[in-house]
């Protein structure tokens, strides 16, 4: 688990930055983590922390990141 700040949900893309300043494009969420924040409709997660679990997954030459839990700090 990672600390990171949800930013942004813009072109399909769930945006989080982390505390070492790096910044993660996730193209899924687990559908039971979507259930319980709703990140792209709900403003209220904007610029709130989060303990992230997420998993990298490779498509052929592209990599897909996915987030797999968050809790709110």
């Amino acid at each position: 688990m990672r600390t990171a700040v949800f930013k942004s949900y813009k072109n399909g893309y769930f945006i989080f930055w982390f505390e070492n300043g790096e910044e993660l494009a996730f193209e899924e969420v687990h559908p039971r983590v979507l259930k319980q924040f709703d990140l792209k409709n709900n403003k209220e997660f904007k610029d709130k922390e989060f303990r992230i679990t997420f998993v990298e997954d490779e498509d052929g030459e592209d990599v897909i990141y996915r987030v797999e839990s968050l809790k709110p700090l």
